[in-house]
């Protein structure tokens, strides 16, 4: 394999990991903090590419680098909106169910979203072009870099930076974690844990609906959206363990050059690298590349 071979290898595998693990930060947050498999998260990550679309073709499209961001930060915020009511409604009632109750519950969520997207956005298939600045690629030798799949990365990498930085730096996030150890402790020491998983959920369901925003002009907008990437943002979390930001990090990375290489080497077989690695990695270590036994 020649350097461009390589380099063309590593983009496509950077750009699948950090936009999965985009979509996977959020769902882990939840799930570290609550304990709860949103199987949902995909459908609210639909909804915020769906709204940043609107928002967009309502101000003009997506040529300007500012209204795109923009766009996704708007995204961001009507998600947060949506996982506070779906967290009064919902997901308070699931809390210490049994989890087969809780993926049944999210999953006829995951239909809901589908459904509501077909009744307000219809069937159409629809696409969006990257901002000017993110259009075309570079070149280095022979190897074609997209500016767009740079995009993705850098902001996969900054959103994986601020989470642990907020985590393991700030008082707000040292709380989460105590929380998510022992919130029967954190209570008894004065602790508003009820404030602390409400503030966790909307700041999860925000990060599902940026991270549609940002992938907007990396993917074609459809009722089927959900489904694929929550499948993928299960498989990066649960490689990585359960909970752990980092560990989705790294998950993502190595399930992404994994995905990478076999599409090289089998093309006609997409997706079963992924699910072979996938397993092998779970038969080896079952709870995950950074998480901890129980």
């Amino acid at each position: 394999m020649v350097f461009a071979d390589v380099l063309t290898l590593l983009v496509n595998s950077l750009t699948w990991a950090m936009a999965t693990f985009l979509v996977a930060a959020g769902l882990t947050l939840i799930f570290g903090t609550l304990h709860i498999l949103n199987f949902s998260h995909g459908g609210f990550f639909m909804i915020g590419a769906y709204a940043a679309y609107s928002l967009t073709q309502a101000l003009g499209g997506s040529e300007s680098m500012a209204m795109y961001l923009f766009g996704a930060l708007v995204g961001g915020v009507v998600v947060a909106v949506l996982g506070l009511a779906v967290d009064r409604l919902i997901l308070r009632r699931l809390s210490g169910v049994d989890d087969a109750y809780v993926l049944i519950a999210t999953y006829a969520l995951l239909l809901v979203c589908e459904g509501s997207t077909k009744l307000i956005w219809g069937l159409n298939y629809r696409s969006v072009m990257p901002p000017a600045v993110l259009d075309g690629a570079w070149l280095a030798g022979q190897a074609v870099i997209p500016k767009m799949s740079v995009f993705i990365v850098t902001c996969g990498v900054a959103v994986f930076v601020a989470m642990e930085f907020f985590l393991n730096r700030t008082r707000s996030g040292r709380l989460v974690k105590a929380i998510a150890v022992d919130a029967w402790m954190a209570r008894l020491l004065g602790v508003n844990v009820r404030l602390v998983y409400t503030a966790t959920v909307a700041i999860g369901f925000a990060l599902a609906g940026l991270a549609g925003g940002l992938l907007l002009a990396n993917q074609t907008l459809s009722p089927s959206l959900a489904s694929g990437f929550v499948i993928q943002a299960f498989g990066v979390i649960i490689i990585g363990g359960m909970g752990s930001i980092s560990g989705a990090f790294l998950g993502s990375i190595l399930l992404g050059l994994i995905d990478a290489v076999g599409q090289w080497v089998l093309p006609s077989l997409p997706g079963l690298p992924f699910f072979i690695a996938m397993t092998l990695i779970l038969l080896l270590r079952p709870q995950g590349l950074m998480g901890r036994r129980h």
